[in-house]
């Protein structure tokens, strides 16, 4: 193994050690500077010269297939790898910079078992009515939030109960398919290959599917699929990008999906926040000796918008003045606080990163 593969290995094996989604590799006048996202925030980690980097970043194209050639342009790719006996899906990122170097991220996403949406959830009522909501024969179900909020790992814990514990047929569109799971069908897009979005939902619907999970709404193409395997009897999971709840319905409108549409279909929409939760031993901030290494020290926050406040705020969207209530996360954060599992900083974080 040459030295540079043995330091790309090197990296991402002590990363993964430290809890760590995401490297980042930024190029600098002199050399390259790697932080971490850990629990959310982006700490610094290491230095490297500007060869070392380099050829760090070539190596890293090189294996997610990206043309290590490009430097001007922004490419992604991805590949796997088994890392202290954990298997790895790696995505890569690249950016060209105002240094005429180009910047790579890689997201870590360890290929284990999904995690029981009761272990997410800080609240388990939320646990228990995304599970039951999960029970629907049709309709769609939306969970929102931003970057690193937790979607994925809360749809991948949805429709994995659904396929081992309801014993239903689930079949995964994705683009790509960011955790393999083996009692799961996942069809990747590939619009080389002639697996779009439209000709993947077509096949699918062809293979018997009891739930359908659309990895991301993300355009006009993909909201009307995922409304029409809705409609055509199936219960479809997918996620978005919105603030809030009832963003996901205004969201949806404005990529041309018809307000009826969205009121026959839409059983519910789930915001989420993954929160830093207070150290039983140390309080806010873990220290070195804690011995609190395998408990919980991230947890999601669901606001919920469900039954009589999804009706209400349907009717809003369509131009009524209504009057509704539900939990929001704003009031779902303070009661962590109240309770001891949130600490005020972290609450305070939170609304800075809001407002």
């Amino acid at each position: 193994m040459t030295t540079i593969e043995s330091l790309a290995e090197d990296i991402i094996s002590r990363t993964l050690s430290k809890g760590a989604t995401d490297i980042h590799l930024i190029p600098r006048k002199t050399d390259y500077f790697m932080q971490i996202r850990q629990f959310g925030s982006l700490l610094p980690f290491q230095k490297f010269s500007m060869y070392e980097g380099e050829r760090l970043v070539s190596h890293l194209k090189f294996m997610a297939s990206m043309d290590i050639g490009e430097r001007r342009k922004p490419q992604s790719g991805s590949f796997s790898m088994n890392v202290q006996n954990t298997p790895l899906s790696l995505r890569v990122s690249t950016l060209p910079t105002a240094h005429s170097k180009e910047s790579l991220v890689i997201r870590i996403l360890p290929q284990e078992h999904s995690i029981p949406i009761q272990e997410l959830s800080l609240y388990p009522n939320a646990a228990n009515k995304l599970l039951s909501l999960s029970k629907y024969s049709h309709g769609m179900i939306i969970l929102t939030g931003p970057t690193n909020s937790g979607k994925t790992t809360t749809l991948y814990s949805l429709v994995q109960y659904c396929s081992s514990v309801l014993n239903r047929n689930v079949i995964t569109l994705e683009d790509p398919v960011e955790r393999q799971q083996e009692t799961l069908l996942q069809v990747q897009v590939n619009e080389k290959a002639g697996i779009t979005y439209s000709a993947g939902l077509k096949a699918i619907l062809r293979h018997d599917p009891d739930i359908i999970m659309v990895g991301e709404v993300r355009d006009r193409e993909t909201a009307e699929i995922s409304i029409q395997a809705a409609l055509s009897g199936h219960l479809v999971l997918t996620t978005m990008h919105t603030r809030d709840a009832k963003g996901a319905i205004y969201r949806l409108l404005e990529l041309g999906v018809q307000w009826h549409e969205i009121e026959q279909t839409l059983i519910a929409v789930s915001a989420q926040r993954l929160i830093n939760l207070t150290c039983p031993f140390c309080g806010t901030q873990c220290k070195n000796a804690c011995g609190n290494n395998k408990g919980r020290k991230r947890a999601a926050v669901y606001e919920l918008l469900t039954g009589s406040a999804l009706n209400s705020v349907l009717r809003e969207a369509n131009g009524e003045s209504v009057h509704y209530r539900y939990p929001h996360l704003k009031e779902l954060l303070s009661k962590g606080v109240a309770l001891g599992f949130v600490s005020e900083q972290e609450y305070e974080k939170w609304i800075q990163e809001e407002s």
